[in-house]
């Protein structure tokens, strides 16, 4: 299975979101390198930044499950580099 690293940047602006977002987030954990979570209260929203390595396919499915939620906006960035299993 070939992997690339990406950043999945979600902002939410639905607090009842969270609850599935991060459910989301702990099936992927197999894959997530990294997280970070800025609460910014001025806005009423927080900002989540999630890095990953994993395949085209796990990635665009956390994302495209993310983005459909209530609330909560996604962009995705990838790497061009391309790790062939095993490596």
């Amino acid at each position: 299975m070939d992997t690339r690293v990406a950043v999945i940047s979600i902002i939410v602006e639905n607090p009842e979101a969270i609850e599935t977002l991060n459910h989301l987030l702990h099936e992927a954990g197999q894959y997530i390198i990294g997280r970070m979570g800025i609460p910014y209260r001025e806005k009423g929203i927080n900002i989540i930044s999630i890095a990953i390595d994993a395949s085209q396919d796990v990635i665009s499915t956390l994302s495209g499950k993310i983005g459909r939620l209530s609330g909560i906006s996604t962009k995705t960035a990838y790497s061009n580099i391309i790790t062939k299993a095993g490596e």
